[in-house]
């Protein structure tokens, strides 16, 4: 019988390892040590989704507060058009440019609609439904100052886009005096609304001023 060598035993104990490492590689690891590894994530998933549940929470009076206040607030001055559907939106459109137009120039005398067409609505990026009514008009300096701001200045908000302006020589219309008449503006421009998001529908912020695209 042979003795046993020093390089004998470290063999075997090299066999040993990679036999062990194997049986743990075949047997422990994927019935035993994966599903405790998936185990754990699920709990630290589980665990952060209660702590955002519990911040939430905490922030449910503040929060039903704020709401509160947004809704007092829309309800003083409204942002949105009144109506919930296109069709109706547009006929709003005319008759506020009507009824403003008429505050301007009573009879139409300096100030007068020429043309009034509903636009296609863009929707691009925009955060909301928009309703355009492309608007020509013939108007006095003055009138059509008072016109413009009467438009953006209200409420529901309204926005002035694509506005061009052409002098005219004078302006005459039927039933003005000559003495009556002053330079006139031969104006274009799109007159726009937002229509009021479907109840439950992701919509936190009232469409900002201006005449730039809605955020």
């Amino acid at each position: 019988m042979q003795p046993v060598t020093d390089r004998d035993r470290w063999l075997a104990l090299a066999l040993l390892a990679g036999a062990l490492l194997l049986a743990y590689l075949v047997l422990v690891h994927p019935w035993w040590t994966v599903p405790m590894r998936e185990l754990g994530a699920r709990i630290d998933s589980m665990q952060q989704r209660e702590l955002r549940a519990r911040m939430q929470l905490q922030q449910a009076d503040a929060i039903a507060q704020r709401l509160r206040q947004a809704q007092a607030l829309e309800a003083r001055a409204p942002s949105f058009l009144r109506e919930d559907r296109a069709e109706l939106a547009t006929a709003g459109l005319v008759q506020r440019l009507e009824t403003v137009v008429s505050q301007a120039s009573p009879g139409n005398r300096s100030c007068a609609i020429s043309n009034r067409t509903p636009t296609t609505t863009r929707q691009g990026q925009e955060r909301f439904d928009r309703v355009v009514v492309h608007v020509r008009i013939r108007c006095g300096n003055t009138e059509l100052a008072s016109v413009l701001h009467a438009l953006e200045g209200g409420t529901p908000s309204l926005f002035i886009d694509n506005l061009s302006i052409i002098a005219q020589g004078f302006f005459n219309l039927p039933g003005r005096r000559a003495s009556q008449r002053d330079g006139g503006l031969d104006v274009e421009f799109d007159l726009y609304g937002y229509l009021r998001p479907a109840p439950g529908q992701a919509q936190s912020q009232a469409p900002s001023t201006g005449g730039a695209d809605a955020p």
